[in-house]
């Protein structure tokens, strides 16, 4: 399955949930369902409240089906709880760090960053949003990167209060990893162990 590229506000909506790393926009008064049947109150199988859960985390960071179910194997792996690998795991990606640093309005604008070697990850330039940022790594603003009005804006403005996870310096478009991003530290509400059981029972 490709990566999304359709209306945001839509699958917020169908979701019932603001996704920041997909838009900055609020849902307000419209965050029932989209579609002329939308404000009807239809009863959702357990099923279906799993899968939007599992939504949730594949549309704010970006993912298609299949990086999300590689990283839901890699978690399930690991020595700590799945889900709570999962969400480490999502919040870790360079793309998302440099979201959270506030050095673009959504995940996706910094997703374009890093794709366009906007970024320097301890000091080189790096294309590839889905690097694994460790503690103690250093991300960088290039100098042509600081000049984009966009980038200009959301350092002034950024879309979220910054994680205590980095140390930004906004002044120099620089921002270091202190540590690990906790499960508790995802920006939106999600439940991550019916993520976990979505795909246990699915793959």
């Amino acid at each position: 399955m490709s990566r999304y590229t359709g209306p945001r506000m839509r699958v917020m909506r169908a979701l019932g949930t603001e996704l920041p790393g997909l838009s900055r926009k609020s849902l307000g008064e419209r965050s029932h369902p989209p579609g002329q049947h939308g404000l009807r109150q239809r009863r959702k199988s357990d099923y279906g409240l799993k899968l939007i859960e599992k939504q949730k985390l594949r549309f704010n960071y970006g993912l298609t089906e299949g990086q999300l179910r590689r990283l839901f194997k890699e978690a399930k792996r690991s020595r700590i709880a799945t889900g709570e690998r999962l969400l480490q795991l999502l919040e870790s990606r360079l793309d998302n760090a440099v979201f959270r640093a506030g050095f673009a309005p959504t995940g996706v604008a910094a997703r374009q960053l890093v794709r366009h070697r906007h970024v320097l990850l301890n000091g080189k330039a790096v294309n590839i949003p889905s690097i694994r940022i460790k503690p103690g790594d250093t991300l960088t603003l290039t100098d042509k990167a600081r000049k984009i009005p966009m980038v200009i804006e959301t350092l002034n403005e950024p879309a979220l209060t910054c994680p205590e996870w980095l140390s930004v310096n906004a002044s120099d478009g620089s921002a270091v990893v202190a540590r690990t991003p906790e499960a508790d530290e995802v920006p939106f509400p999600v439940s991550v162990q019916d993520v976990v059981e979505y795909y246990a029972v699915s793959m």
